[in-house]
């Protein structure tokens, strides 16, 4: 009897233990977005549960000149039983200058005032709980934003719409503007803090203190996020090419305006949209010039062309490549694969003479030599055996690869180029920024986006800190077309000590202030404020050295186009500058003073404005509850939610895995020593 008892007892710690680790799993997994949206409201349909707020966009862009005006509809809907508050992070252009915002309401429309971040929020929330709908609009990063509507209706669709400006790239003679459509979960190291700011999958963390704020939920599949898009581009000159890369559109030539729009305006929202159109030959811009003019100044965007380099002897000297790869888990699928092809072009690119390396990252980082060895057959054929092999798991983390390529002793006869090859999907890009700008030293970063749905302002900015440049490959047909392009960057000398020089007697505010390296193909693009009018016949001198020797060109400063949103740019460009200055250690009441002025001046949202909408009238009746629930966005396409989302996305989940896991192992091994114990003191029973 005393054996039974004892048996008894023993199953029912088992039994006990596995209770405990089935209810474990919800708690330990609560910071996996496939898992939980915190502040969700969640509502039973006949197939299971979803959120009750849906959301689809239309954009449509202006584009004159080398300026782009641009509008995105986002139209919410709530088709819960409840009334709610729909919050919805999204990304934009990493240059966008977003200085309006309307609330659509039925057939009324209320216009968005810019506000000082901590009065707009006020005002928000003081209007939600008053039932009355109201939108606010904040920036998180310079490409990704927030929208929040509040007191939506069982049944209701209100629109919110958002206007930013941008100016154009203009590479290799074709322009392009880029549209994102979603964004890639980013990877938040750290440990958790105490207090949560938003309602993000991901904690705040000592690393990424805003992550609740930057990382929304996503869905792998759904019958909104679709989108509608158009635009009307008036070049100016006529045209030989229009076309999108990624989206099959229908294009309309009307006098020397181009209508634009996508084939299927119910277009899914999971890949980056990409215009491009070239001038027809003999239309090719040397130099373009903008104005307008604020409060008495004239500001001016200009576009220059330096030397044709193709055309200059050629002058090679060794070259030192270091190929960073990201094989972390939100590389997985079509990203990985175009990571995999577009190194190995570049391994089979490099000639005798040249020393180079692969580092591969992701939770951990692996390279393939100690140091850069000399190019020759046997080498090359390890390094494609090598990236071969890659496979996308793990965390994102890039600091110890970029440690490695940047710090390890360079070769003084060789040209050192870090070729960088990711999807830049983190949430610390502040800390990468300085940590190349403080150990670059003589080298170039050069930097590949990969994937539907990159981080393009953690592409181009550290491409700028690494003063070198940036691509982007989002489809695998195109992976030869821009490492072509970016092996003649990496080939061709690179023109240096850019200096523009106004006119003697105006004192003029240019941003950037230092104009960056230049490489085979690209333009001096510069945004100016001037303290006053130019006189007749003044002019504009750029200078820099380029292959051939000296080099300068002048711009008249009398001949030049009217264009709305010139200032804005300018704007939006010295709020870059000084973002910059305050991680550089610039004193931050100083730096928030001085985005404060420009950005309240030219009604731009930054990272201490808003922009705020309030209708006046009460919707919602004090004693109605009011949910919340975080919108998601579509996954891009390619990726895989099991492969980004199958491990912690940040550091502050896995002792608790580790335990939970030891606490299992442990189970398991009490049930086989209970199974071996009891079942012989049955067969004694039986015997006896």
């Amino acid at each position: 009897m005393q054996n039974i008892r004892s048996d008894i007892r023993s199953w029912l710690w088992v039994v006990a233990l596995f209770v405990v680790l089935q209810a474990w799993p919800a708690e330990a997994g609560q910071r996996l977005p496939d898992r939980v949206q915190t502040g969700s409201l969640l509502w039973e349909t006949a197939r299971g549960y979803r959120t009750a707020t849906t959301i689809d966009t239309g954009v449509d862009m202006k584009i004159s000149g080398l300026v782009a005006r641009v509008s995105v509809r986002q139209a919410f809907r709530n088709e819960g039983p409840e009334w709610v508050e729909g919050v919805y992070v999204f990304p934009l252009p990493d240059k966008a200058a977003v200085d309006r915002m309307r609330l659509h309401i039925g057939d009324r429309f209320i216009e968005g005032d810019i506000r000082e971040k901590e009065q707009a929020e006020k005002e928000y929330e003081r209007a939600k709980a008053e039932g009355k709908k109201t939108s606010l609009v904040q920036q998180q990063r310079a490409n990704l934003f927030t929208t929040q509507v509040a007191n939506v209706a069982p049944g209701e669709r209100v629109v919110v719409e958002i206007e930013y400006l941008e100016d154009l790239r203009y590479e290799d003679g074709k322009f392009s503007i880029r549209f994102p459509m979603t964004l890639t979960p980013r990877y938040i190291p750290g440990n958790p803090l105490p207090d949560k700011q938003g309602n993000g999958w991901a904690p705040d963390t000592d690393d990424v203190p805003d992550a609740s704020l930057i990382t929304p939920p996503h869905v792998g599949s759904s019958q909104n996020h679709r989108i509608a898009l158009t635009a009307d581009i008036n070049a100016g000159m006529p045209l030989e090419i229009v076309a999108s890369r990624y989206h099959p559109v229908i294009v309309t030539e009307v006098g020397r305006h181009y209508r634009v729009e996508l084939t299927d305006d119910r277009t899914y929202m999971d890949h980056d949209f990409e215009l491009v159109w070239q001038p027809i030959p003999s239309g090719q811009p040397r130099a373009l010039a903008f104005t307008e003019t604020i409060d008495g100044k004239p500001h001016y965007l200009f576009m220059v062309m330096p030397p044709d380099q193709d055309r200059a002897p050629a002058v090679r000297m060794p070259r030192e490549t270091i190929f960073i790869v990201d094989s972390s888990g939100s590389m997985h699928g079509v990203s990985i694969v175009q990571a995999k092809r577009a190194v190995s072009l570049a391994i089979k690119a490099l000639q005798p003479g040249d020393r180079f390396n692969v580092i591969d990252f992701d939770s951990y980082t692996n390279a393939l030599y100690p140091s850069s060895v000399p190019v020759n057959d046997i080498v090359v054929e390890d390094a494609l055996n090598f990236v071969r092999q890659l496979q996308a798991d793990g965390g994102t983390e890039m600091r110890p690869a970029l440690e490695m390529a940047l710090e390890s002793p360079p070769t003084e006869t060789h040209l050192r180029q870090i070729v960088f090859i990711t999807d830049g999907s983190i949430g610390y890009e502040d800390e990468v920024f300085s940590m190349i700008e403080e150990t670059l030293g003589n080298a170039r970063l050069f930097t590949i986006g990969i994937g539907s749905a990159p981080n393009s302002w953690f592409m181009s900015k550290a491409a700028e800190a690494g003063r070198g440049s940036y691509t982007f490959i989002s489809a695998l047909h195109e992976v030869r077309e821009k490492m072509d392009g970016l092996f003649r960057k990496l080939e061709n000398p690179q023109v240096t000590n850019i200096e523009v020089l106004w006119p003697s007697g105006t004192v003029v505010d240019t941003y950037p202030s230092i104009v960056p390296d230049l490489y085979l193909g690209e333009p001096v693009v510069a945004k100016a404020r001037a303290s006053g009018a130019f006189r007749p016949g003044d002019r504009l001198r750029i200078s820099g050295n380029s292959v051939t020797g000296a080099w300068s060109t002048e711009l008249p400063l009398d001949s030049r186009a009217v264009s709305e949103g010139v200032g804005a740019l300018w704007a939006r460009a010295r709020i870059d500058e000084l973002m910059d200055g305050e991680r550089r250690g610039a004193q931050p009441g100083e730096t928030r003073a001085a985005i404060l002025e420009t950005a309240l001046t030219h009604h731009l949202v930054s990272k201490y404005t808003s922009l705020i909408a309030v209708d006046k009238t009460p919707a919602r009746a004090a004693g109605d509850p009011l949910s919340s629930e975080q919108v998601p966005n579509l996954l891009p396409y390619g990726q895989n939610m099991n492969a980004i989302f199958g491990f912690p996305a940040t550091a502050t989940d896995g002792p608790a895995l580790r335990i939970m896991g030891a606490a299992w192992l442990l189970s398991a091994v009490l049930l086989i020593v209970m199974i071996r114990t009891t079942r012989p003191g049955r067969k004694r029973a039986r015997r006896r």
